[in-house]
């Protein structure tokens, strides 16, 4: 599955469940970690957990599992680790605390309308 499959899965997913703020971000030029962070805001630990699970069933039924799952247990930061793609699920205040845009700003933003088709 190509990257940019991935990509279109998860933020569809992510969108389909009202997620907040969703960002791709291009990271292949500034680090060898991924290729791509995919960034979302849930309103609630409950709905963090509910937009991960959803991007990980999508992914899944397209025959993808992530290669390691972090921060279920707190749901207030959860990572889903596709290795070239990496999706971050925060809650409002921990991701404004971990500012990723900031941190990443040498990456390259990437428009998500062509993903939500």
């Amino acid at each position: 599955m190509s990257e940019q499959q991935i990509l279109q899965i998860a933020v569809k997913s992510l969108d389909d469940k009202r997620g907040e703020d969703i960002k791709v971000i291009k990271i292949s030029d500034v680090t060898s970690l991924a290729n791509y962070f995919v960034l979302v805001t849930g309103a609630s630990s409950t709905q963090v957990k509910t937009l991960a699970d959803e991007a990980e069933q999508k992914l899944k039924a397209a025959g993808l599992s992530p290669k390691r799952t972090e921060g279920y247990r707190g749901a207030d930061w959860i990572v889903l680790d596709y290795i070239d793609v990496v999706i971050h699920v925060f809650y409002k205040e921990t991701r404004e605390f971990y500012d990723l845009e900031t941190l990443w700003e040498d990456g390259e933003q990437l428009d998500i309308t062509a993903f939500l088709r």
